[in-house]
């Protein structure tokens, strides 16, 4: 029997939601009897079948990039085969508020570039658009087709101990983990092949082809052979992997900036050993500050010159649209309720932590006072980079954060420090609960699209609630559980 079927061991978790329900006899109410089935599998061939996943990581070439004093380490995607189940009818909420937030976030974006609506009725302050590092006065004026600024987008969200579901944040530049979420799915069905048959799981492996149809949809040429590709810095990217996986599985072009051009008829060209061919639509893993000298940064060897020009003059799609980073920004993120309510007339389905924003002086007075019981955050850094948890941090890191808050206002949020809702995780051959988050992945072009669960991150180390994997996280597949399955 494994431990986690017996009360006297390791896995019971205190204090947090577990995401198997857990009770005080150590029974569960998982959606996919996920408890009997590992004790039927037991201890031992538990550990062989992780050590196996492990071995097809390396294997199959998984790997994301760190970057470690001044070298850029490759990594084996690290992997816990023990599924995250949920509930369809959980999900369809899920689905719907982040449907719902999307729609709003566009519109918001949308609005700023082409008659900032929401600013002059004073139901938002110019001040955070215009300081934010993200906004691209470069672009007013442009409508991009279908008026959709972000066309792939990875909310991330968290189940506090209250069993709620939040919104940490909208990640609307360049999100990235879909790759992993697909090759988790692929893991999963070679290694628990018997397990993953009985259950009625929604698919994740249509992605790349919905990806694809979204991309060709804002061709300026629509037609049978729209020309996509994926442009990436290079090899060095943290990414990269994700880059070429997604190019791949859609049958497009990997290209980086010396592939491409802006001829004199403002069209975008792809060198081939055949010559030139057009290119009707770029899906970039380029940063807007590197995407074209001629706009942003001159110094830039990863952009293409030309390229917003093209894309002004409709010649070509880009997807996400630069200037999408306005909405990319935790302050923005606070005002998310007030945003959905002017532009779609609704109520917020999924809450977004309660947050207090330094730049307004009252609620900077209160994350100054209360800094050892929040976090806080600055406007724009991800991957869990430049935050301060309280409750964790030194007298001298809290009055270091004292001095940059101070200092720059309006790039720090503070937020009430939630509680990560736990699951099963196999940790040196022994079961544990770890903390979890979910990245589900929508697509947004004429229709919206999201992928069912999304990428499940996981904090490895016990206690963590860190779950990025370049500061030692993990992931693990997120199965959603046909409704009609349930019972049987």
């Amino acid at each position: 029997m494994l431990a986690i079927a017996s009360t006297s061991s390791s896995y019971r978790p205190h204090g947090v939601y577990d995401e198997l329900n857990m009770n005080a006899n150590g029974r569960s109410d998982g959606e996919c009897r996920l408890v009997s089935y590992l004790n039927e599998l037991g201890q031992e061939e538990l550990t062989r079948r992780q050590s196996a996943a492990e071995m097809a990581i390396i294997n199959f070439g998984i790997t994301f990039t760190i970057y470690s004093e001044g070298e850029n380490i490759d990594r084996a995607w690290p992997f816990d085969i023990i599924p995250r189940c949920m509930a369809e009818s959980e999900w369809r909420r899920l689905e719907s508020g982040l449907t719902q937030r999307t729609q709003a976030l566009n519109a918001f974006i949308h609005d700023l570039y082409n008659g900032q609506k929401i600013l002059k009725d004073g139901r938002f302050p110019g001040e955070v658009v215009l300081k934010s590092r993200n906004w691209r006065p470069q672009l007013v004026g442009m409508m991009p087709k279908f008026h959709v600024w972000a066309n792939i987008c990875g909310s991330d969200l968290l189940r506090d101990r209250d069993g709620v579901m939040y919104v940490l944040e909208d990640n609307l530049r360049v999100p990235s983990g879909v790759s992993y979420m697909l090759e988790n799915r692929m893991l999963t069905k070679r290694i628990l092949p018997e397990f993953y048959q009985t259950q009625s799981i929604l698919p994740v492996d249509d992605y790349p082809s919905q990806l694809y149809d979204m991309l060709a949809s804002l061709s300026p040429r629509p037609g049978d052979k729209t020309r996509v590709v994926v442009l990436t810095p290079g090899i060095y990217n943290s990414a990269y992997f994700e880059h070429a996986y997604l190019a791949q599985q859609m049958g497009v072009d990997l290209v980086e900036a010396r592939d491409i051009m802006v001829d004199d008829q403002d069209t975008v060209q792809m060198k081939t050993i055949h010559g030139l061919k057009q290119i009707d639509v770029i899906y970039r893993r380029v940063d807007d500050d590197f995407l074209d000298p001629e706009v942003f940064r001159p110094d830039s060897a990863l952009g293409v010159p030309g390229l917003i020009r093209a894309w002004k003059r409709g010649k070509v799609g880009l997807a996400n649209a630069p200037g999408t980073g306005v909405a990319d920004d935790k302050v923005v993120y606070s005002y998310m309720p007030d945003i959905i309510k002017y532009y779609l007339d609704e109520d917020p389905i999924l809450p977004n932590v309660p947050t207090w924003r330094c730049h307004i002086p009252q609620e900077r007075q209160h994350v100054l006072a209360n800094l050892d019981k929040l976090v806080v955050k600055p406007a724009n850094e991800s991957g869990g980079y430049g935050m301060l948890m309280g409750s964790h941090a030194t007298p001298a890191e809290r009055e270091k954060f004292v001095d940059l808050i101070q200092a720059n206002p309006r790039n720090y949020i503070g937020q009430t420090t939630l509680t990560p809702s736990t699951v099963p995780t196999l940790v040196n051959g022994r079961i544990e609960p770890r903390h979890v988050d979910l990245r589900p992945f929508i697509l947004s072009g004429e229709r919206t699209w999201i992928t069912a669960g999304g990428l499940t991150r996981v904090a490895l180390r016990r206690g963590s609630y860190v779950v990025n994997s370049s500061q030692g996280g993990g992931s693990k597949d997120t199965w959603v559980i046909a409704d009609t399955h349930r019972g049987k």
